[in-house]
């Protein structure tokens, strides 16, 4: 390796050069002595010094290390990573609404406040629930948001006696979790042999102490609860509330309003259904729906229209509070409503019947080499397992995931949902086209030839990556967290 190519793999500090800069300019300030010795600096900070090109080839370099969906196929299930439509970010980025201060009188912010009222509006007519409130910022905040809807539901009813939240074990993690945290006690359901909620099993949980039962549909292995209706009537029978990790509505979006099923609660992910940005953690942007015996306790401040206005509502005396500051991620809502206002009611089921059709492509393409969990029609994603020639030679799932990134595609999810073994979930999205998901096929059974050919190839994989294979579970255990 030359020189050149080696200092494209340094570090900034490693690249720098004294006395190099991107900008000279005379600085005029004086130094400051009043700073007291203990406290002043005896050496220079250490700082890269580079010019403006050199950081410019730097950056643009390590971006075009980094995996996104700009430039890769992003299978994650159960996250959608999906396109964004650049038009959103124009819209977003609107003078009336990036300039707008977000302690701006409702007089000077009446634009915006319409934005977020049509679009409460606009989810209550997807969803088929009554009230919204957009402030959550992600799903897992919508999940507490929700609960805690729930929990102040049934202290105005005198049932604290209620205490239980059932969670199957095919729900998102974020249920029992939260439920936790807000001091109720998780119970978990299995599954039944279709991967689906089994209503016998469930009636067998509810009774007195339930206050929630969490479904998350379409679930975590893809699929439907075929049997929703029966399992909603059982729970309200028993005094609970049905809440709906809609997580997965992109799934559903014009198919389907869970508010007609009987669902009372329902949280959505911008990001997921509304093509939002998802990345590094955020910007997320989240949202609870609910039947209107519950929106007395949506948080506050609330986006009333009277008389052609629109004012911010703080007099709400059962609602649970604040529970972010101002209107949530505002400018993430605003990429969302532009999403909605591209599409009609038609267009949207024919998003959600296009991830359907991807995602059960993909299943019908690879399950002959790779194993389904399940055997029924998926919906947005699916959930394949490693073939058995590959186990029984020591290769796990984690070692596909490795070599996938080698063909240049990020890996799918891994070893999730818990309840299938070395699992590999798999979403395409409707944004994906057939070229680039028989590229990701091709790439699936050839990685399968060399595993059987050569277990070790796939074991020491990645090998074309600037950061090999890591023990992951060191790095969990102790992160190297600074250079």
């Amino acid at each position: 390796m030359n020189d050149i190519s080696r200092s494209d793999n340094r570090l900034s500090m490693e690249k720098s050069d004294p006395g190099r800069r991107g900008i000279r300019f005379k600085n005029t300030l004086k130094a400051k002595e009043n700073v007291p010795a203990g406290l002043a600096r005896k050496t220079a900070p250490k700082l890269p010094e580079l010019s403006e090109f050199d950081v410019v080839r730097h950056y643009t370099k390590l971006s075009k290390i980094n995996f996104s969906v700009d430039t890769h196929f992003y299978p994650l299930g159960s996250c959608t990573m999906k396109y964004n439509p650049r038009v959103n970010e124009e819209a977003a980025a609107l003078d009336g609404f990036a300039g707008l201060h977000p302690l701006a009188h409702d007089n000077a912010a009446q634009g915006t406040l319409e934005m977020l009222y049509d679009l409460e509006k606009r989810l209550c007519a997807l969803t088929g629930m009554d009230a919204f409130t957009l402030q959550p910022a992600a799903g897992a905040h919508s999940e507490f948001t929700g609960l805690l809807i729930a929990k102040a539901y049934f202290a105005k009813k005198g049932q604290d006696e209620r205490t239980e939240i059932i969670c199957p074990d095919s729900a998102h993690g974020t249920n029992p979790a939260t439920a936790a945290m807000l001091g109720f006690n998780a119970i978990n359901i299995k599954s039944g042999p279709d991967g689906r909620v089994n209503p016998d099993d469930l009636k067998a949980h509810l009774g007195n102490k339930t206050a929630v039962l969490m479904l998350t549909v379409p679930n975590t292995l893809g699929l439907f609860e075929s049997r929703i209706e029966e399992i909603v009537e059982m729970a309200h029978k028993a005094g609970a509330l049905i809440y709906m990790d809609g997580a997965n509505f992109n799934a559903l979006i014009g198919l389907v309003k869970p508010g007609e099923l009987g669902v009372d609660i329902m949280h959505i992910n911008a990001h997921k259904t509304f093509s939002t940005p998802h990345g590094g953690g955020g910007p997320g942007a989240g949202g609870i729906g609910v039947k209107k015996h519950l929106e007395e306790f949506l948080p506050v401040p609330r986006i009333k229209k009277e008389s052609g206005t629109y004012k911010t509502d703080f007099s709400c005396p059962d609602s649970i509070g604040k529970v972010k500051a101002f209107f949530g991620n505002v400018g993430v809502l605003a990429r969302a409503y532009a999403y909605l206002l591209m599409h009609s009611k038609k267009e949207l089921g024919g998003i959600a019947e296009n991830a359907i059709l991807n995602a059960n492509y993909m299943k019908s393409r690879l399950q002959e080499v790779y194993p389904s969990y399940s055997k029924d029609h998926c919906m947005h994603e699916c959930v394949l397992t490693p073939p058995s020639e590959l186990t029984a030679k020591g290769l796990k799932t984690l070692d596909i995931a490795k070599r996938l990134l080698d063909y240049g595609f990020h890996a799918p999810t891994i070893y999730f949902p818990l309840i299938v073994h070395e699992a590999i979930m798999i979403e395409p999205t409707e944004t994906e086209s057939k070229e680039t998901m028989d590229a990701f096929i091709t790439a699936m059974l050839e990685i399968k030839r060399e595993g059987a050919a050569d277990p070790q190839l796939l074991k020491d994989a990645p090998h074309t990556m600037p950061v090999k294979r890591l023990d992951e579970v060191q790095a969990a255990r102790q992160p190297n967290l600074r250079w």
